[in-house]
């Protein structure tokens, strides 16, 4: 959590902040404002100044500084200077943080002015490789006094690059070191590709970048990453020994830059570099910048790190402007943002305790859900409707947890103990203590109004009434109740207990207060809460109804079904729209088909594809039959009956094939699927569905698992343009009919030449 320099103290004035001080002054070429004057004292910290060093001492290399944020020294009588910059919540490199942190990396604001066509550096630090080279290198690791990083909690990213610049690093188990920087699109910075590879060897540095998962202390240890492991009482007066003891020469003093004891022989070396690319190929066949990283690293092994370090700038400054980054960080950002809600969170409401909540329904969401609230420490009471049931739901609870335990993400003793937070009843008998109910039954409104009916009586007038459904409007759920301030949609995505989407559907009465809860509810189980208004589909469905459709109608024309499946999951999402349906069934498909199809007929198209089908018996995955063949381990394959079943189809409608569409290429294939989302999602957006054009990006990649370097439908839509959007569309809907049609927000965005997702009040001003 900090730095310190130490050397032998000749008199009673200690000296050995001085080469600190000179780094201070070097950083404020950095950054045009100054910090704070620093504060210096000979006394020894005491531990009641223990929170005060649970600090960084970290370099700069953003134009920017925040007021508020100070510097500090603290230098003991033996020799030992403690140097800190305060800078909450994360200590990022240019914010204000620290309480108990290392560092959680760079600050990506930064990026975000960038990518705005700004400078991120001026005078000496616009000097290629100035923070990797001139200050970590060739002043910190070069000094002729040596530093120590005492690392609790989080050591990320710059934070951690700064770290492997010190001669040692001293951390607790609980410490979380690790370099993430690929998730944003780009490289680490400031010399981790070639300071990694020589601490922990060129596998594990590998892995770790690749992937950018942390590891704790302990695995940091025993990789060579950190010197020793302590407790958070001992960290401050361990690290300030191993300072001294690394100036006496008890200690090796290590500049890890020139280590090379980790290393594999070349030839072995290039080995695995070519291992690692081909698995980056395969797991991200659409990015360059993790086959840049594994290039950088490569060029360091072979033209020292030198070169490495010059090699790793250029990359990055070429990285930090590309497409993939700025999708990326939107992506970031958007997702930190879905927590504030105008008019909801600004005002001043603070979360009810939400202790216990019951859930009716055990299939697959309900018991997901279940799942996911048991995790994170709530108790659940689970209600089915008889004892078969009931036991069947209580087993996939227990499923879903044992899995974890298979995977090492859960011991048995952990499991028992979350297990006896669950209960299951037949009946309402207790329900007059919960917090808050969860409907999860199938899709059939006079049920679900049923449902809601009887938790007005035997819940507390304070309980919140929520309901899973992923389609139906709420006040229509609601419309036979008293509670309409208390009824809100918690849509979660299946599995609910690993997709990391909680989509929050309010009605025009649903009460602030209840939102506020539920995204509390929403951070605790770790999803990504995205507040929404109440409409047919919400947000995600809404957005993506005519993704299934605009599929059905290109093979129905005459292209083939697993081509156009191929394509999009080549453009980057998980699965195609036909390996979709026959992963959530057939009849799921057709239920909330249905939903659109009644309440939006002049933009649906009609096909009789699936209903044929299901004739047959086949119902997708679980049937082992629906648009693929499915063996034992449930692996797809094509199916050739297909052609069957789409003549048939195209026989009831009278649908001829368009020559066109049976030679279409890749890219008329993703545009002539998404377009109709990104349409879609201009609807959603322009009728205040979505309060912001971001929430429905976050919504589409944690929700559908639209490619996350792509930006989200929006951000995608507006690189491509609104007039080229429009256009196609325009074009399409003349020769295929009304499904294809542009909505009027699109078309007023493409006369204006405007983004889509700009504020909506900007967009009234301009229209």
């Amino acid at each position: 959590m900090m730095l310190m320099s130490a050397q032998k103290v000749p008199s009673k004035r200690p000296t050995c902040h001085c080469l600190f001080a000179s780094i201070r002054r070097r950083l404020s070429v950095i950054t045009p404002l100054p910090l704070q004057a620093p504060t210096t004292s000979n006394k020894n910290p005491s531990k009641s100044s223990s929170e005060f060093c649970r600090n960084i001492f970290f370099l700069s290399s953003t134009t920017q500084h925040r007021m508020g944020g100070t510097s500090t020294i603290s230098v003991g009588s033996d020799g030992v200077a403690i140097i800190t910059i305060i800078n909450p919540p994360v200590n990022s490199l240019s914010l204000d943080g620290a309480k108990g942190k290392f560092s959680g990396g760079f600050d990506i604001s930064a990026f975000g002015g960038v990518h705005e066509g700004k400078a991120m550096t001026t005078g000496a630090a616009s000097k290629p490789g100035y923070v990797s080279i001139d200050i970590l290198s060739d002043t910190l690791e070069a000094a002729r006094k040596p530093s120590v990083a005492a690392i609790d909690g989080l050591a990320l990213g710059g934070g951690l690059e700064v770290a492997m610049a010190c001669h040692a690093r001293i951390a607790t188990s609980t410490a979380q070191l690790g370099l993430p920087e690929l998730q944003l699109g780009v490289i680490p910075g400031f010399g981790g590709t070639q300071r990694l590879p020589r601490l922990v060897g060129l596998a594990k540095a590998l892995e770790m970048m690749l992937t950018s998962k942390p590891v704790r202390g302990e695995e940091a240890h025993s990789l060579g990453l950190v010197d020793e492991i302590v407790s958070g009482d001992q960290l401050l007066e361990t690290a300030r020994k191993w300072a001294l003891d690394i100036l006496e020469r008890r200690k090796p003093w290590i500049a890890s830059l020139y280590k090379t004891d980790k290393l594999e022989p070349l030839g072995e070396a290039k080995e695995i570099l070519n291992f690692a690319r081909a698995q980056a190929r395969r797991q991200a066949p659409n990015l360059q910048h993790p086959q840049v990283c594994i290039d950088v690293i490569e060029e360091g092994i072979v033209s020292g790190p030198r070169a490495g370090l010059k090699k790793e700038y250029e990359e990055f400054q070429i990285l930090l402007q590309s497409d993939t980054c700025k999708s990326l960080v939107h992506v970031f950002f958007s997702q930190r943002g879905t927590m504030k809600v105008p008019g909801v969170t600004d005002r001043g409401l603070k979360p009810r305790q939400i202790k216990k909540v019951a859930i009716l329904g055990g299939g697959l969401m309900g018991s997901g859900i279940a799942t996911a609230l048991l995790l994170s420490g709530y108790q659940v009471i689970l209600k089915e409707v008889n004892q078969k049931f009931l036991e069947g739901g209580l087993g996939r609870v227990k499923g879903n947890l044992s899995s974890s335990v298979r995977k090492g993400k859960l011991s048995q003793e952990k499991m028992e103990k979350i297990l006896s937070s669950l209960k299951g009843v037949l009946d309402y008998e207790s329900f007059k203590d919960v917090d808050m109910v969860i409907e999860a039954v199938i899709e059939n409104v006079s049920l679900k109004q049923q449902i809601f009916m009887d938790l007005e009586k035997y819940c507390s007038p304070h309980c919140i009434l929520a309901s899973n459904t992923s389609t139906i409007d709420l006040n229509l759920i609601g419309e036979k109740t008293k509670s309409h301030d208390r009824i809100i949609g918690a849509h979660f995505f299946s599995p609910a207990h690993v997709m990391p989407l909680l989509e929050i559907v309010r009605t025009a009465n649903t009460s602030a207060q209840v939102v506020v809860d539920l995204l509390d509810v929403g951070k605790k189980i770790r999803k990504t809460p995205v507040v929404v208004g109440n409409c047919t589909g919400f947000a995600v469905n809404r957005m993506f109804f005519p993704y299934t459709q605009a599929a059905l109608l290109l093979v129905e024309r005459g292209a083939d079904l697993y081509r156009v499946d191929k394509a999009i999951t080549k453009f980057g999402m998980p699965m195609g729209p036909f390996r979709l349906c026959d992963l959530v069934g057939f009849g799921v498909a057709v239920a909330t088909g249905s939903q659109f199809v009644f309440n939006f007929p002049e933009r649906t198209y009609k096909s009789m594809l699936i209903p044929l089908m299901q004739e047959d018996k086949r119902a997708g995955e679980t049937t082992r039959k629906g648009f693929y063949v499915y063996n034992d381990k449930r692996k797809a394959s094509p199916d050739p009956e297909i052609k069957k079943y789409i003549d048939k189809a195209r026989e009831m409608t009278g649908v001829s094939i368009d020559p066109k569409l049976e030679k279409i290429s890749e890219k008329d294939i993703i545009e002539m699927i998404f377009f109709p989302v990104v349409n879609e999602a201009c609807r959603v957006y322009a009728e205040g569905i979505a309060v912001k054009a971001a929430d429905l990006d976050i919504a589409g990649v944690m929700g559908m698992g639209f490619p996350p370097y792509r930006g989200g439908i929006m951000f995608w839509g507006d690189k491509l343009g609104s007039k080229y959007v429009y256009s196609r569309l325009e074009e399409w809907s003349k020769l295929y009919g009304e499904f294809f049609k542009p909505c009027a927000y699109l078309a007023q965005r493409a006369a204006l030449g405007a983004p889509l997702s700009a504020p909506l009040d900007q967009a009234k001003s301009r229209l």
